[in-house]
């Protein structure tokens, strides 16, 4: 398993940016995929954005293409959310998850570690 914290979320203002930053600690994170996801109030848990354990592969939800940008960096074990033009309805609580493969996946029961979640907040 391993153990994912979330941090960086907030209230932003439309246009405006945020970056996402997940701290892994357990089973070796360089080796697994890692992925974002959100949830709206009332909704169910969407994918965002995931990229493969080396970093050579992102894919992205068609709704954040060319406005988020997800990262890694093994030696600090952290996957990063740089999200930026944000619009009200990217609001929601974002969580980070952790493949037990090293393949991208945009599919939620791919992924077997999630952290708590960090709340965005885009407002007009």
């Amino acid at each position: 398993q391993v153990q994912l914290v979330e941090s960086g979320g907030g209230l932003v203002q439309a246009g405006g940016s945020l970056r996402l930053s997940c701290s892994a600690s357990g089973r070796t994170f360089s080796g697994v995929a890692m992925g974002w996801f959100q949830q709206a109030p009332g909704k169910d848990r969407e994918f965002v954005a995931a990229i493969s354990w080396s970093g050579a592969s992102t894919t992205y939800a068609n709704s954040v293409k060319g406005r988020f940008t997800i990262s890694r960096d093994n030696a600090k074990n952290t996957v990063y959310l740089q999200m930026n033009s944000l619009k009200r309805e990217d609001t929601a609580v974002y969580y980070c998850a952790a493949r037990r493969l090293g393949f991208v996946s945009s599919n939620p029961h791919d992924f077997g570690s999630w952290g708590q979640g960090t709340q965005v907040t885009v407002s007009s």
